[in-house]
């Protein structure tokens, strides 16, 4: 018999063994799974509300609602990834927790427009759901992998916790209930970076991880790619539309091809390189909580895109509009340098290219141009941006692994 037939037999019997208890996922060769997959369209639809925000409230203060809201439900999204790359079994128990978070999350997009009257109770109550369960999980992978009990156990002190505040927080009146939610995404967040400097900590897959955030990256650059297409529809396709939208999509296609073919390239080379090493340097908190300002930053984005293109055929785009996709495009950039500098190691190149990108971006916002000119300046500056991520490969500024 060959490997190949032993490992499809293998295979096979995993697939009849409904029940599983969870071990560590060390093999190799890991990708993510179709349940993963399916969990990231809940996702879609929350980024897609959180954007709808921003749309209607292009103000400092739709600015700060929008960046909270979407943060927490990033945390969601990664604090649940990181479960599945330790301890997806993908059997029925674990496709259950999965799905009952994607309930979860379901509800929390639903009311993502209304959490400031009574109806914000569902947003709380989806946070809830997923924390219960992750805390599941995480209970099922104490008692059935004692090497990762103590990791488990401080995830475990930081989802209860988390939960719990966010349950008090139904019973307390605006804005003190905000107020507990942001105490109780800390609580969440404290006790998992603990565990990560743990001696004895799991370590994470690092073949899986970035895949899973590089999805998450294209998932949110999609809104872009949605932003051009509604942007053509409601502009009824008139000649500056349709050629604000071409610059608009030239923005969104150099931001995906800035971070898979620099920024996160280079991320995900020095993940491969320190292995297991990563844990314990931290790098592994790093690159994923760097991906929270890049991801608020593309889905805020995309709003200001849809803008433009819309009001393609003005002769001038509104302040708002200008400032969302200036401020919006910089963070990126900002936090695609940041990415590349910390962890590709060559703080030079990060600065010549994505960061050097980033008050260029805030010089186009402050121009009082049309929406052709200021998407075209925008279009402009990216792809500059891909051939200077290009000329920094082959000067040797920066090194990458593909995504």
């Amino acid at each position: 018999m060959t490997k190949d037939q032993e490992r499809l037999d293998q295979e096979e019997a995993e697939q009849i063994e409904a029940v599983r208890p969870p071990d560590l996922n060390q093999e190799s060769n890991r990708s993510a799974t179709r349940l993963e997959l399916f969990f990231d369209l809940a996702f879609v639809l929350f980024v897609a509300r959180c954007a709808d925000g921003l749309a209607k409230d292009e103000t400092w203060h739709g600015a700060l609602v929008f960046c909270a809201v979407l943060a927490v439900g990033w945390w969601a999204w990664a604090s649940t990834t990181l479960y599945a790359n330790r301890f997806d079994t993908d059997d029925a128990v674990f496709r259950l927790l999965t799905l009952a978070a994607m309930v979860g999350v379901v509800a929390m997009a639903a009311s993502v427009d209304k959490i400031s009257g009574p109806d914000g109770r569902w947003f709380a109550i989806g946070y809830v759901i997923i924390r219960v369960a992750l805390v599941a999980g995480y209970a099922r992978a104490w008692r059935h992998v004692p090497a990762a009990r103590p990791t488990a156990r401080l995830y475990l002190i930081g989802h209860s916790l988390g939960a719990l505040t966010w349950l008090v927080s139904l019973a307390v009146p605006e804005p003190g209930r905000y107020w507990l939610w942001g105490a109780g995404v800390l609580l969440d967040l404290v006790w998992p970076t603990a565990a990560a400097r743990l001696k004895d900590a799991v370590p994470l897959h690092m073949e899986h991880l970035p895949e899973r955030f590089g999805l998450f990256v294209i998932l949110v650059l999609g809104e872009s790619v949605a932003a051009v297409v509604t942007g053509l529809h409601d502009g009824a396709w008139k000649p500056a539309v349709v050629v604000t939208a071409t610059a608009a999509f030239v923005v969104a296609a150099a931001l995906w091809w800035i971070y898979f073919d620099l920024s996160g390239g280079a991320a995900k080379r020095r993940l491969a390189e320190e292995g297991d090493e990563v844990t314990k340097h931290g790098v592994h908190d790093f690159y994923v909580y760097i991906h929270l300002p890049l991801a608020v930053s593309l889905a805020a984005v995309a709003v200001g895109l849809e803008h433009a293109v819309l009001h393609g055929a003005d002769d001038h785009l509104t302040a708002g509009t200008r400032w969302v996709l200036g401020i919006a495009t910089a963070g990126y950039l900002l936090s695609a340098a940041l990415m590349q500098a910390q962890l590709g190691g060559r703080v030079r190149g990060a600065l010549l290219w994505p960061g050097a990108g980033a008050p260029l971006a805030l010089l186009i916002a402050l121009l009082d141009l049309s929406a052709v000119m200021t998407t075209g300046l925008f279009a402009a500056l990216t792809v500059a941006g891909v051939i200077a991520g290009f000329l920094l490969h082959r000067s040797g500024e920066v090194r990458t692994a593909k995504i």
